[in-house]
Protein backbone atom coordinates (compact mmCIF):
# COMPACT_ATOMS: atom_id res chain seq x y z
CA UNK A 1 0.00 0.00 0.00
CA UNK A 2 2.94 2.39 0.10
CA UNK A 3 2.43 5.41 -2.07
CA UNK A 4 -1.84 4.27 -2.84
CA UNK A 5 -4.09 6.57 -2.24
CA UNK A 6 -6.97 5.87 -0.34
CA UNK A 7 -10.80 7.43 -0.49
CA UNK A 8 -12.27 6.34 3.08
CA UNK A 9 -16.12 6.73 2.76
CA UNK A 10 -17.04 6.17 6.06
CA UNK A 11 -20.75 5.13 6.73
CA UNK A 12 -22.94 5.52 10.13
CA UNK A 13 -22.73 2.28 12.29
CA UNK A 14 -21.48 1.89 15.87
CA UNK A 15 -18.30 0.13 13.59
CA UNK A 16 -17.44 3.61 12.42
CA UNK A 17 -14.53 4.06 15.59
CA UNK A 18 -12.88 1.04 13.48
CA UNK A 19 -12.37 3.55 10.53
CA UNK A 20 -9.87 5.77 12.82
CA UNK A 21 -7.53 2.83 13.47
CA UNK A 22 -8.36 1.69 9.61
CA UNK A 23 -6.83 5.29 8.84
CA UNK A 24 -3.53 4.56 10.99
CA UNK A 25 -2.98 1.68 10.19
CA UNK A 26 -3.14 2.27 6.29
CA UNK A 27 -0.99 5.20 6.91
CA UNK A 28 1.84 3.17 8.87
CA UNK A 29 1.61 1.11 5.39
CA UNK A 30 2.81 3.97 3.60
CA UNK A 31 -0.90 4.98 2.17
CA UNK A 32 -2.59 8.46 1.87
CA UNK A 33 -5.89 8.52 3.02
CA UNK A 34 -8.79 11.17 2.55
CA UNK A 35 -12.45 10.34 4.13
CA UNK A 36 -15.70 11.45 3.49
CA UNK A 37 -18.24 11.04 6.33
CA UNK A 38 -21.90 10.52 5.48
CA UNK A 39 -24.31 12.43 7.69
CA UNK A 40 -25.07 9.24 9.98
CA UNK A 41 -21.45 8.48 10.36
CA UNK A 42 -21.22 11.90 11.79
CA UNK A 43 -23.34 10.90 15.25
CA UNK A 44 -20.52 7.86 15.70
CA UNK A 45 -17.11 9.69 14.71
CA UNK A 46 -16.50 13.21 13.99
CA UNK A 47 -14.62 15.21 11.57
CA UNK A 48 -12.13 16.21 13.56
CA UNK A 49 -10.85 13.42 14.57
CA UNK A 50 -10.38 11.56 11.07
CA UNK A 51 -9.40 14.88 9.63
CA UNK A 52 -6.26 14.70 12.48
CA UNK A 53 -5.40 10.75 11.86
CA UNK A 54 -5.63 11.63 8.24
CA UNK A 55 -4.00 15.18 8.31
CA UNK A 56 -6.40 16.35 5.64
CA UNK A 57 -9.24 17.56 5.53
CA UNK A 58 -12.54 15.48 6.19
CA UNK A 59 -15.40 15.56 3.84
CA UNK A 60 -19.22 15.77 4.99
CA UNK A 61 -21.37 18.07 2.25
CA UNK A 62 -21.81 17.63 -0.75
CA UNK A 63 -23.12 20.99 -1.61
CA UNK A 64 -20.46 22.64 0.00
CA UNK A 65 -19.46 25.55 -2.43
CA UNK A 66 -15.67 25.63 -1.82
CA UNK A 67 -14.87 22.29 -1.60
CA UNK A 68 -17.03 21.58 -5.22
CA UNK A 69 -14.98 24.28 -6.49
CA UNK A 70 -11.43 22.66 -5.29
CA UNK A 71 -12.01 19.59 -4.98
CA UNK A 72 -15.51 17.98 -6.09
CA UNK A 73 -17.03 14.92 -5.20
CA UNK A 74 -15.85 13.92 -9.22
CA UNK A 75 -12.02 15.37 -8.55
CA UNK A 76 -12.44 13.09 -5.07
CA UNK A 77 -13.12 9.57 -6.80
CA UNK A 78 -10.56 10.25 -9.66
CA UNK A 79 -7.69 11.27 -7.50
CA UNK A 80 -7.99 7.68 -5.45
CA UNK A 81 -6.21 4.47 -6.35
CA UNK A 82 -8.85 2.77 -4.29
CA UNK A 83 -12.28 3.88 -2.56
CA UNK A 84 -12.86 1.28 0.80
CA UNK A 85 -16.13 1.91 2.35
CA UNK A 86 -16.36 0.95 6.05
CA UNK A 87 -18.65 0.58 7.61
CA UNK A 88 -20.74 -0.06 4.64
CA UNK A 89 -24.21 -0.46 6.62
CA UNK A 90 -27.09 -1.75 5.29
CA UNK A 91 -28.83 1.77 3.98
CA UNK A 92 -25.48 2.63 2.20
CA UNK A 93 -25.32 -0.87 0.43
CA UNK A 94 -29.06 -0.53 -0.59
CA UNK A 95 -28.53 3.16 -1.96
CA UNK A 96 -25.63 1.76 -3.86
CA UNK A 97 -27.48 -1.03 -5.25
CA UNK A 98 -29.98 1.57 -6.79
CA UNK A 99 -27.44 4.33 -7.86
CA UNK A 100 -28.87 7.14 -5.70
CA UNK A 101 -26.74 10.00 -5.29
CA UNK A 102 -28.15 12.21 -2.72
CA UNK A 103 -24.98 12.76 -0.59
CA UNK A 104 -21.49 13.21 -0.74
CA UNK A 105 -20.63 9.48 -0.55
CA UNK A 106 -22.63 7.85 -2.65
CA UNK A 107 -22.05 10.98 -5.51
CA UNK A 108 -18.84 9.58 -5.49
CA UNK A 109 -19.51 6.10 -5.26
CA UNK A 110 -21.73 6.77 -8.34
CA UNK A 111 -18.65 9.24 -10.10
CA UNK A 112 -15.86 6.80 -9.27
CA UNK A 113 -13.59 4.78 -11.98
CA UNK A 114 -11.68 3.39 -9.70
CA UNK A 115 -11.93 -0.38 -7.51
CA UNK A 116 -14.55 0.04 -4.67
CA UNK A 117 -14.05 -2.06 -1.54
CA UNK A 118 -16.86 -2.56 0.80
CA UNK A 119 -16.70 -3.64 4.36
CA UNK A 120 -20.38 -4.31 5.68
CA UNK A 121 -21.25 -4.33 9.12
CA UNK A 122 -24.62 -4.64 10.35
CA UNK A 123 -27.05 -6.71 12.81
CA UNK A 124 -26.99 -10.32 11.50
CA UNK A 125 -30.41 -10.09 10.90
CA UNK A 126 -30.32 -7.14 8.84
CA UNK A 127 -27.25 -9.53 6.81
CA UNK A 128 -29.49 -12.15 6.37
CA UNK A 129 -32.46 -9.98 5.16
CA UNK A 130 -33.23 -11.01 1.66
CA UNK A 131 -33.05 -7.43 0.12
CA UNK A 132 -29.26 -6.84 1.81
CA UNK A 133 -28.35 -10.28 -0.06
CA UNK A 134 -30.52 -8.94 -3.21
CA UNK A 135 -28.19 -6.07 -2.80
CA UNK A 136 -25.20 -7.25 -2.73
CA UNK A 137 -25.34 -9.89 -5.45
CA UNK A 138 -26.06 -6.65 -7.52
CA UNK A 139 -23.52 -4.81 -6.50
CA UNK A 140 -20.94 -7.83 -6.91
CA UNK A 141 -22.42 -8.21 -10.79
CA UNK A 142 -21.60 -4.03 -10.73
CA UNK A 143 -17.83 -5.01 -9.64
CA UNK A 144 -18.08 -3.98 -6.18
CA UNK A 145 -15.41 -6.10 -3.97
CA UNK A 146 -16.01 -7.20 -0.52
CA UNK A 147 -14.62 -8.23 2.82
CA UNK A 148 -16.23 -9.66 5.16
CA UNK A 149 -18.80 -9.51 7.28
CA UNK A 150 -17.17 -11.78 10.30
CA UNK A 151 -18.80 -13.54 12.85
CA UNK A 152 -18.78 -12.61 16.40
CA UNK A 153 -21.11 -10.70 19.36
CA UNK A 154 -22.03 -7.48 18.54
CA UNK A 155 -23.04 -4.37 19.82
CA UNK A 156 -26.81 -4.80 20.01
CA UNK A 157 -25.71 -8.24 22.67
CA UNK A 158 -26.73 -10.59 19.83
CA UNK A 159 -24.54 -12.56 17.90
CA UNK A 160 -23.81 -13.69 14.36
CA UNK A 161 -22.31 -12.51 10.68
CA UNK A 162 -22.45 -8.94 10.76
CA UNK A 163 -19.08 -7.66 12.34
CA UNK A 164 -17.02 -5.46 10.14
CA UNK A 165 -13.60 -7.11 8.92
CA UNK A 166 -10.56 -5.46 11.06
CA UNK A 167 -8.73 -3.24 9.66
CA UNK A 168 -5.78 -5.12 8.71
CA UNK A 169 -7.66 -7.57 7.13
CA UNK A 170 -9.58 -4.97 5.41
CA UNK A 171 -6.08 -3.96 4.19
CA UNK A 172 -4.81 -6.51 2.79
CA UNK A 173 -7.78 -7.09 0.71
CA UNK A 174 -7.35 -3.86 -0.67
CA UNK A 175 -3.96 -4.43 -1.10
CA UNK A 176 -4.97 -7.40 -3.54
CA UNK A 177 -6.95 -5.81 -5.28
CA UNK A 178 -4.47 -3.15 -6.46
CA UNK A 179 -1.96 -5.53 -7.30
CA UNK A 180 -1.01 -5.98 -11.00
CA UNK A 181 -2.64 -9.05 -12.13
CA UNK A 182 -1.99 -8.87 -16.03
CA UNK A 183 1.13 -11.20 -15.10
CA UNK A 184 -0.81 -13.77 -13.10
CA UNK A 185 -1.20 -16.63 -15.11
CA UNK A 186 -5.25 -17.94 -13.39
CA UNK A 187 -6.39 -14.17 -14.17
CA UNK A 188 -9.70 -14.53 -15.59
CA UNK A 189 -10.04 -17.93 -14.65
CA UNK A 190 -12.63 -19.65 -11.74
CA UNK A 191 -11.43 -21.81 -9.29
CA UNK A 192 -13.51 -23.36 -6.45
CA UNK A 193 -12.27 -24.89 -3.40
CA UNK A 194 -14.31 -27.14 -0.78
CA UNK A 195 -12.25 -27.09 2.87
CA UNK A 196 -12.94 -28.26 6.51
CA UNK A 197 -15.51 -30.66 7.98
CA UNK A 198 -18.82 -31.08 7.96
CA UNK A 199 -21.34 -31.20 11.05
CA UNK A 200 -24.36 -33.71 10.65
CA UNK A 201 -26.44 -33.08 13.20
CA UNK A 202 -27.48 -36.06 15.72
CA UNK A 203 -29.43 -34.14 18.22
CA UNK A 204 -29.83 -29.54 18.93
CA UNK A 205 -26.09 -30.68 20.78
CA UNK A 206 -24.54 -33.57 18.95
CA UNK A 207 -22.92 -34.24 15.35
CA UNK A 208 -21.17 -36.19 13.46
CA UNK A 209 -18.03 -34.85 12.16
CA UNK A 210 -13.71 -35.05 11.90
CA UNK A 211 -10.89 -33.06 13.11
CA UNK A 212 -10.30 -31.36 9.78
CA UNK A 213 -8.93 -28.19 10.73
CA UNK A 214 -9.35 -26.72 6.96
CA UNK A 215 -6.03 -25.44 6.91
CA UNK A 216 -5.01 -27.03 3.83
CA UNK A 217 -8.19 -25.50 1.79
CA UNK A 218 -7.44 -22.10 2.90
CA UNK A 219 -4.62 -22.31 1.78
CA UNK A 220 -4.94 -23.80 -1.67
CA UNK A 221 -8.09 -20.46 -2.12
CA UNK A 222 -5.24 -18.03 -0.87
CA UNK A 223 -2.82 -19.56 -3.79
CA UNK A 224 -4.81 -19.78 -6.22
CA UNK A 225 -6.32 -15.98 -5.13
CA UNK A 226 -2.62 -14.90 -5.62
CA UNK A 227 -2.28 -16.63 -9.14
CA UNK A 228 -4.66 -14.53 -9.78
CA UNK A 229 -7.71 -16.48 -9.89
CA UNK A 230 -11.72 -15.70 -9.28
CA UNK A 231 -12.09 -18.22 -6.30
CA UNK A 232 -15.19 -19.37 -4.82
CA UNK A 233 -14.55 -21.30 -1.19
CA UNK A 234 -17.22 -23.09 -0.07
CA UNK A 235 -16.27 -24.33 4.17
CA UNK A 236 -17.43 -25.97 6.76
CA UNK A 237 -16.99 -25.09 10.49
CA UNK A 238 -13.25 -23.55 10.85
CA UNK A 239 -11.83 -20.90 12.85
CA UNK A 240 -9.79 -20.00 9.25
CA UNK A 241 -10.01 -16.53 8.08
CA UNK A 242 -11.18 -15.96 4.42
CA UNK A 243 -8.24 -15.16 2.12
CA UNK A 244 -7.90 -11.92 0.65
CA UNK A 245 -9.31 -12.15 -2.90
CA UNK A 246 -11.68 -15.50 -2.15
CA UNK A 247 -15.71 -15.27 -1.87
CA UNK A 248 -15.90 -17.49 1.27
CA UNK A 249 -19.38 -19.68 1.45
CA UNK A 250 -20.27 -20.72 4.57
CA UNK A 251 -22.05 -24.70 4.79
CA UNK A 252 -23.12 -27.09 8.02
CA UNK A 253 -23.80 -29.91 6.16
CA UNK A 254 -23.17 -32.01 3.34
CA UNK A 255 -25.99 -31.45 1.41
CA UNK A 256 -25.74 -27.99 2.27
CA UNK A 257 -22.16 -28.23 0.68
CA UNK A 258 -22.96 -29.88 -2.28
CA UNK A 259 -26.09 -26.94 -2.76
CA UNK A 260 -22.82 -24.54 -2.53
CA UNK A 261 -20.84 -25.93 -4.77
CA UNK A 262 -23.49 -26.61 -7.49
CA UNK A 263 -24.39 -22.86 -7.15
CA UNK A 264 -20.69 -21.98 -7.75
CA UNK A 265 -20.17 -24.11 -10.99
CA UNK A 266 -18.83 -23.35 -13.76
CA UNK A 267 -15.26 -23.36 -12.79
CA UNK A 268 -11.69 -23.96 -14.42
CA UNK A 269 -10.96 -25.81 -11.60
CA UNK A 270 -12.34 -27.46 -8.81
CA UNK A 271 -10.51 -28.59 -5.93
CA UNK A 272 -12.12 -30.48 -2.98
CA UNK A 273 -10.37 -30.61 0.46
CA UNK A 274 -13.25 -30.72 2.34
CA UNK A 275 -13.54 -34.07 4.71
CA UNK A 276 -17.08 -34.53 4.23
CA UNK A 277 -19.03 -36.72 6.64
CA UNK A 278 -20.07 -40.28 5.13
CA UNK A 279 -23.09 -40.49 7.02
CA UNK A 280 -25.66 -38.28 9.07
CA UNK A 281 -28.44 -39.27 10.57
CA UNK A 282 -31.61 -40.55 9.27
CA UNK A 283 -34.78 -38.43 10.52
CA UNK A 284 -34.48 -34.99 12.79
CA UNK A 285 -34.02 -35.48 16.63
CA UNK A 286 -35.50 -32.23 17.85
CA UNK A 287 -34.86 -32.78 21.59
CA UNK A 288 -31.50 -34.10 23.26
CA UNK A 289 -31.21 -37.81 23.42
CA UNK A 290 -31.41 -38.67 26.83
CA UNK A 291 -29.22 -41.76 28.21
CA UNK A 292 -31.41 -44.98 28.24
CA UNK A 293 -29.80 -46.50 31.47
CA UNK A 294 -28.42 -49.84 32.13
CA UNK A 295 -25.16 -48.51 29.61
CA UNK A 296 -27.30 -49.07 26.44
CA UNK A 297 -26.60 -46.77 24.23
CA UNK A 298 -29.07 -45.14 21.67
CA UNK A 299 -29.88 -46.59 18.36
CA UNK A 300 -28.84 -44.36 15.60
CA UNK A 301 -29.81 -45.04 11.84
CA UNK A 302 -27.47 -43.51 9.60
CA UNK A 303 -28.35 -42.76 5.57
CA UNK A 304 -25.18 -42.03 3.39
CA UNK A 305 -24.10 -38.13 2.25
CA UNK A 306 -23.83 -37.41 -1.07
CA UNK A 307 -20.60 -37.90 -2.83
CA UNK A 308 -19.47 -34.15 -3.60
CA UNK A 309 -16.16 -35.31 -5.52
CA UNK A 310 -17.89 -37.90 -7.88
CA UNK A 311 -20.93 -35.95 -8.17
CA UNK A 312 -18.70 -32.77 -10.16
CA UNK A 313 -16.57 -35.05 -11.37
CA UNK A 314 -19.33 -36.75 -13.79
CA UNK A 315 -21.32 -33.59 -14.06
CA UNK A 316 -22.45 -33.82 -17.77
CA UNK A 317 -23.15 -29.89 -18.37
CA UNK A 318 -20.67 -28.02 -16.21
CA UNK A 319 -17.75 -30.44 -15.44
CA UNK A 320 -14.80 -28.29 -14.65
CA UNK A 321 -11.53 -29.13 -16.59
CA UNK A 322 -9.57 -30.07 -14.13
CA UNK A 323 -11.01 -31.72 -11.24
CA UNK A 324 -8.79 -32.71 -8.04
CA UNK A 325 -9.88 -34.70 -5.35
CA UNK A 326 -8.33 -35.32 -1.67
CA UNK A 327 -7.75 -38.44 -0.04
CA UNK A 328 -6.96 -39.03 4.10
CA UNK A 329 -5.62 -42.02 4.30
CA UNK A 330 -4.32 -44.05 7.19
CA UNK A 331 -3.15 -47.31 5.00
CA UNK A 332 -2.38 -48.29 1.48
CA UNK A 333 -1.95 -44.92 0.98
CA UNK A 334 -1.03 -44.78 -2.88
CA UNK A 335 -3.27 -47.91 -3.56
CA UNK A 336 -6.51 -46.41 -1.89
CA UNK A 337 -5.74 -43.38 -3.66
CA UNK A 338 -5.31 -44.91 -6.95
CA UNK A 339 -8.38 -46.71 -6.59
CA UNK A 340 -10.67 -43.93 -5.26
CA UNK A 341 -9.38 -41.67 -8.80
CA UNK A 342 -11.04 -44.40 -10.79
CA UNK A 343 -14.15 -44.31 -8.96
CA UNK A 344 -14.51 -41.38 -8.18
CA UNK A 345 -13.78 -40.04 -11.84
CA UNK A 346 -11.63 -37.43 -11.08
CA UNK A 347 -8.82 -35.95 -13.04
CA UNK A 348 -5.95 -36.22 -9.74
CA UNK A 349 -6.15 -37.14 -6.31
CA UNK A 350 -3.52 -35.40 -3.43
CA UNK A 351 -3.18 -38.63 -1.46
CA UNK A 352 -2.51 -37.49 2.23
CA UNK A 353 -1.19 -39.75 4.48
CA UNK A 354 -3.22 -38.99 8.31
CA UNK A 355 -1.74 -42.26 9.91
CA UNK A 356 -0.61 -42.28 13.91
CA UNK A 357 3.26 -42.14 12.02
CA UNK A 358 2.66 -38.63 10.33
CA UNK A 359 0.15 -37.37 13.34
CA UNK A 360 -0.41 -34.24 10.94
CA UNK A 361 -4.29 -34.92 11.13
CA UNK A 362 -5.53 -30.93 11.68
CA UNK A 363 -2.09 -29.98 11.87
CA UNK A 364 0.17 -27.15 9.92
CA UNK A 365 1.71 -29.90 7.49
CA UNK A 366 1.10 -32.31 5.47
CA UNK A 367 2.73 -35.61 3.78
CA UNK A 368 1.20 -36.06 -0.11
CA UNK A 369 1.13 -38.44 -3.13
CA UNK A 370 -0.03 -36.64 -6.36
CA UNK A 371 -2.15 -39.65 -8.29
CA UNK A 372 -2.83 -39.32 -11.83
CA UNK A 373 -4.13 -41.61 -14.14
CA UNK A 374 -0.55 -42.54 -15.43
CA UNK A 375 2.06 -41.24 -12.92
CA UNK A 376 2.20 -41.10 -8.54
CA UNK A 377 4.49 -37.77 -7.09
CA UNK A 378 5.81 -38.63 -3.84
CA UNK A 379 6.32 -35.05 -1.84
CA UNK A 380 8.30 -34.93 0.96
CA UNK A 381 6.56 -33.72 3.79
CA UNK A 382 5.81 -29.96 3.88
CA UNK A 383 3.91 -27.17 5.23
CA UNK A 384 0.46 -26.89 4.07
CA UNK A 385 0.99 -23.70 2.17
CA UNK A 386 4.11 -25.22 0.39
CA UNK A 387 1.43 -27.84 -0.52
CA UNK A 388 -0.86 -25.29 -2.02
CA UNK A 389 1.13 -23.32 -3.75
CA UNK A 390 3.16 -26.36 -5.63
CA UNK A 391 -0.70 -27.86 -6.02
CA UNK A 392 -1.40 -24.69 -8.01
CA UNK A 393 1.29 -24.96 -9.83
CA UNK A 394 0.74 -28.48 -11.42
CA UNK A 395 -2.49 -26.97 -12.35
CA UNK A 396 -1.12 -24.17 -13.81
CA UNK A 397 1.05 -26.38 -15.95
CA UNK A 398 -2.46 -28.46 -16.75
CA UNK A 399 -4.50 -25.55 -18.38
CA UNK A 400 -1.53 -24.06 -19.91
CA UNK A 401 -0.91 -27.40 -21.93
CA UNK A 402 -4.75 -28.97 -22.01
CA UNK A 403 -7.41 -26.43 -20.64
CA UNK A 404 -8.57 -23.15 -20.97
CA UNK A 405 -5.84 -20.65 -22.85
CA UNK A 406 -4.15 -19.25 -19.83
CA UNK A 407 -0.96 -16.26 -19.73
CA UNK A 408 2.76 -17.50 -18.88
CA UNK A 409 3.40 -17.34 -15.53
CA UNK A 410 4.83 -14.21 -13.74
CA UNK A 411 9.09 -14.55 -13.39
Amino acid sequence: MNGKSILLIIGGGIAAYKSLDLIRRAREKGARVRAVLTPAAQNFVTPLSVSTLCEEKAFTDLFDLKDETEIGHIQLSREADIIIIAPATANLLARMANGLADDLATSVLLAANKPILAAPAMNWKMWENPATQRNIARLREDGIHFVGPAEGAMACNEWGIGRMAEPLDILDAADFILRDKSQMPLQGLHVLVTAGPTHEAIDPVRFLSNKSSGKQGYAIAAAAAGLGARVTLVSGPVAEKAPAGTDLIKVETAKEMLSAVKDALPADVAIFTAAVADWRVTGKNTQKIKKLGKGEPPALTLTENPDILRTIAKHRSHRPPLVIGFAAETESVVSNAQKKLMTKGCDWIVANDVSERTGIMGGAENEVHLVTADRVEDWPPMSKINVAEALMQRAVEFLRKSGPPIKAAAE
